[in-house]
């Protein structure tokens, strides 16, 4: 307030407060979801051997979460002497914050839907272990498709440019690798970090739809022909 938003209300700062203090809320409101479960159906004997390690795993995974979530928050509090007018989290936390998410929400999915949903037994063709090979891939990709965007976020990299497919009057911009050394410029310009989504986000949508096309090729059952046909579309929507 003293240093950028002079004029801020006290109803302006109680509605980013209050979105905040839900966020925090609902963060505890999802790790009781787990842990008050997992200890019923722990103590009813419930659960085998190895999904016991896995309720184990998802659990800690939400308290590390959480622990996270305040580690990024404490950053943007802390007084940096070469942006003042600017309070921000660090980018590199936030985009952690945003990974552990993203695998914590993966791996409920992953677990749930192996439990509700028998296995498919497949001959293992070599067309089979291409496609789940690619397909695994093209997760990560869009995995680190996913952390790029928290870096654009972090650094406010989305008001460089905002015109596309080019960045201003050029394809590659002039001040790309602007920063020394270079591997900051990946980190901390946010122009180089708003190139690289783009660049992350068009391979992402190419990747699944060779992953789509190919898997036309190959007989699939129902259930996995509509989890590659599902992927395309949000692909697209995205």
């Amino acid at each position: 307030f003293n240093s950028l938003n002079h004029d801020m209300t006290l109803a302006e700062f109680k509605f980013i407060w209050y979105m905040e203090y839900s966020h925090r809320m609902w963060g505890r409101v999802v790790g009781l979801a787990y842990i008050l479960p997992a200890a019923y159906f722990w103590h009813r004997g419930w659960l085998s051997r190895p999904l016991k390690g896995c309720v184990l795993a998802l659990c800690g995974l939400v308290c590390f979460q959480g622990l996270l979530g305040w580690y990024m928050v404490k950053s943007g509090l802390e007084e940096k002497p070469d942006s003042y007018d600017i309070p921000r989290v660090s980018q590199y936390r936030l985009a952690a914050h945003l990974g552990s998410a993203l695998v914590l929400y993966s791996a409920s999915l992953w677990t749930g839907l192996s439990l509700l949903l028998p296995r498919h037994k497949l001959p293992e063709t070599r067309q089979l272990v291409r496609l789940r090979q690619y397909a695994h891939g093209t997760t990560a990709l869009i995995f680190l498709t996913a952390l790029s965007g928290a870096f654009v976020a972090g650094l406010d990299a989305g008001l460089v440019y905002n015109s596309f497919p080019k960045m201003g009057e050029r394809w590659i911009p002039d001040d790309l690798l602007a920063f020394s050394p270079v591997l900051k410029n990946i980190f901390e310009n946010p122009t180089t970090v708003q190139f690289d989504h783009r660049i992350l986000g068009m391979a992402s949508v190419t990747a699944v739809t060779a992953l789509y096309l190919f898997s036309r090729k190959i007989p699939l059952p129902p259930r996995t022909r509509m989890a590659v046909t599902s992927l395309l579309a949000v692909a697209c929507m995205q």
